[in-house]
């Protein structure tokens, strides 16, 4: 993918969950745009794969870090922050999407869905926050989802998360703001992920998507490069839907 353009170049950015998927599409288009990018992840071998397919150490880092847990989610912000010297962009990526009727979630599966889609989000929030407060500036985007406001069968754990991201949105928003620091959410729709296909619903979704299609995900990392760069100056607190018409809010 080429953008054609490098705004972001000198700024750093740093994007949980960054190895595969929808994580390596912003953290190319990141760096494709002149950023320095940090990936965190808790795939050892993924990271360092997806590190060398960014042009390798000088442009992009990797540091291991399973972030549900606050002691750990600040060390590996701190960690990001002195390889790149700084961060200037965070991006909450790091997400699961394991599905269970309703009525057959246990304690367990709920504490995992929680942990990474949500908890995460929270720990790595208040690191970058804090990070950012003395530099009066800084750019927080995290991946919400459309369930989040639509009802799907099996889905009821992961939308609950989701609506607490977009929740945690606003809030980080309002008390940020004074300091120069905006935060915003994406809510994607389906996106053309090889965890999406291996469901066997992926014919279904594209069929039910107006737009005929489901997303790749460089379609929405192009969103997610908006809210993180500088022609993003006056939007906090907002959670874009990129669905392809399936959600007209």
């Amino acid at each position: 993918m080429t953008t054609g353009t490098t705004e972001l170049e000198g700024k750093t950015a740093v994007i949980t969950g960054g190895v595969k998927g929808l994580g390596l599409a912003i953290s190319r288009l990141l760096a494709e745009r002149g950023a320095t990018v940090a990936l965190i992840d808790i795939d050892e071998a993924g990271l360092e794969t997806a590190v060398s397919s960014l042009g390798g150490r000088g442009r992009a880092h990797g540091v291991a870090g399973d972030i549900r847990r606050r002691a750990d989610a600040h060390r590996a912000f701190g960690e990001a922050a002195e390889r790149l010297g700084g961060v200037d962009i965070l991006v909450n990526n790091a997400g699961v999407y394991p599905r269970k009727p309703i009525l057959e979630i246990d304690d367990e599966t709920w504490d995992y869905v929680f942990d990474v889609n949500l908890r995460a989000m929270f720990h790595m929030t208040v690191a970058a926050a804090r990070h950012m407060q003395p530099r009066r500036a800084g750019r927080i985007v995290s991946i919400a989802s459309i369930d989040a406001y639509i009802p799907y069968a099996k889905n009821a754990h992961y939308a609950a998360a989701k609506a607490g991201v977009i929740s945690f949105t606003k809030s980080f928003a309002q008390e940020l703001a004074p300091e120069g620091i905006l935060v915003n959410a994406v809510s994607p729709g389906p996106i053309d992920t090889p965890n999406l296909r291996q469901l066997g619903i992926y014919e279904d979704l594209a069929r039910s998507t107006p737009l005929g299609r489901v997303a790749a995900p460089e379609d929405i990392a192009e969103v997610v490069g908006f809210l993180a760069g500088p022609r993003n100056r006056y939007m906090t607190g907002e959670t874009v839907i990129a669905s392809g018409g399936i959600l007209m809010a």
